[in-house]
């Protein structure tokens, strides 16, 4: 029997939530939260487990409710002018087992009242990684065209992020891949709609998702030198 996760209840919650955006709102309708949106989000990364597994066995989906694939709801406001306590969005990475030695891509989910997506890729990598990432492209450009141009790719993915504006240093202005090579983030999604987010065809497309950018994390892991 398919599965439906989210309904559209978990979208009433964070629409309020981003409305009564407060600890003491958040702490009497938390057991909404729990039932709406952390269970079900749980549930998903549960059955996320075994197709990720035959996608890449180094990827973990973890069901943790604290430490594992599940970003915490509240919002670190240590270093941001929006002092806003808790996120309007709920959102789940599968992250490669060692990423607490090395920098990794990830996969990725988040579900958005307007702005539901799935992809995968780094976001704002560290400096390192980014110098890593650049050489590499430079040095194998055949298998990033094969990875990120194919037909599959390009009718379901877009780029998200910043590029520099000139070719970093070091780099020759007349790559084939320059235009890559100056990306600040290599991240990729494909959108989806509440009605789909709420339907029994989110997690076989995730898993249809995943597969499809698998090739780019695969490349992305080359170049930090992780197996995929």
């Amino acid at each position: 029997m398919a599965t439906t996760y989210f309904s559209p209840a978990t979208f009433r919650f964070l629409r309020s939530l981003e409305k009564n955006n407060n600890r003491e709102w958040f702490h009497a309708h938390k057991d909404q939260y729990e039932t709406h949106v952390r269970e079900p989000f749980l549930a998903l990364i549960g059955d996320l487990q075994a197709p990720l597994n035959k996608i890449s066995k180094h990827y973990r989906a973890d069901t943790r409710k604290n430490g594992g694939s599940l970003f915490r709801i509240f919002r670190d406001t240590r270093f941001s002018n929006n002092k806003l306590p808790y996120k309007s969005w709920q959102g789940a990475r599968f992250f490669h087992e060692r990423r607490h030695e090395i920098p990794a891509p990830s996969f990725y989910v988040q579900i958005q009242p307007g702005d539901c997506f799935a992809g995968g890729g780094m976001w704002h990598p560290e400096p390192e990684a980014l110098k890593h990432i650049r050489g590499f492209l430079a040095d194998n450009p055949e298998a990033w065209k094969k990875a990120t141009r194919s037909k599959a790719f390009r009718d379901h993915f877009e780029f998200w992020g910043e590029s520099l504006t000139r070719p970093p240093r070091g780099f020759d202005p007349a790559h084939e891949l320059i235009d890559d090579i100056k990306r600040k983030d290599f991240a990729c999604g494909e959108g989806f709609d509440e009605k789909f987010a709420c339907s029994a065809e989110l997690l076989p497309w995730l898993v249809d998702t995943y597969k499809r950018v698998a090739p780019m994390i695969d490349y992305l892991c080359a170049a930090q030198e992780l197996e995929f």
